[in-house]
């Protein structure tokens, strides 16, 4: 068991918000439950289902990549955001939300992690977003053809990617930007990045790619925001003598 108030010190120092970096969700603690916690539930959205999944499964504290709070925040509890209230303060959850911190984060962040799984090298931060760099990039030990890669990614996200093939036939380097990330493809074009690995990309950013030339995999939004929640989760178990569970609640996009 920890104290409520450690575990959200220990939060704050491990996703700091980057320097110069605006972000509209109001990162942090932002739901107050019980002052203790014996286990911590692990998602990806803050919403209903999670809410009830965490209560089953006995959880104290919940930890999300989207929260429910954003820019000045809450006008009306009412409505959905009423439902959503009634279900954490009925089972006494607290809600903790890291937005771009967690993108960001060198040492936990969903771009690193991604980066990491693929086992790519000399890895940098990477891709200006509201002020600071967001993403990261990296390169493959040795080039794939980008079909090769999707497979690998495929592999390691647990998801089925969208390749949108417009460039080089061999792919050495590769940035990344979780999420909806297509923004950055001028930048990886300038840069000269052979890809780039989003999460999802939209009808007017096709032809934007096959202008630039540059391949774009998308593989899906839900699923590159995974591994940044799953490895805040594992340095959690590592520092407290606590329960924790991932509840994966993947929206198909």
């Amino acid at each position: 068991m920890v104290k409520r108030n450690q575990l959200v010190e220990f939060l704050d120092d491990l996703l700091p918000l980057p320097t110069g970096i605006e972000d509209a969700s109001n990162n942090g603690l932002q739901v107050e439950g019980g002052t203790s916690v014996r286990k911590v539930a692990f998602g990806v959205d803050a919403c209903l289902a999670l809410f009830k999944r965490a209560a089953q499964a006995k959880a104290d504290f919940i930890f999300v990549h989207h929260g429910l709070s954003w820019g000045e925040g809450w006008r009306r509890l009412t409505g959905r955001t009423a439902e959503r209230m009634r279900a954490l303060f009925l089972h006494r959850l607290s809600l903790y939300a890291s937005h771009l911190p967690l993108d960001a984060s060198p040492q936990v962040g969903n771009n690193f992690e991604i980066a990491r799984r693929l086992g790519l090298e000399d890895l940098v931060s990477a891709f200006e977003y509201h002020g600071g760099e967001i993403g990261c990039a990296g390169q493959l030990p040795e080039p794939m053809p980008a079909s090769r890669l999707c497979q690998l990614i495929n592999q390691h996200l647990s998801t089925r990617s969208h390749c949108f093939d417009f460039g080089r036939k061999k792919i050495k380097t590769i940035g990344i930007v979780s999420g909806g990330g297509a923004d950055a493809v001028a930048e990886c074009a300038r840069r000269g990045i052979d890809v780039l690995l989003t999460g999802e990309v939209g009808h007017p950013d096709y032809h934007a790619m096959a202008e630039a030339r540059q391949t774009v995999i998308a593989a899906g939004h839900y699923r590159t925001e995974t591994p940044g929640v799953e490895a805040v989760a594992r340095r959690v178990a590592e520092k407290f003598d606590i329960q924790t569970v991932f509840i994966d609640l993947p929206t198909g996009l």
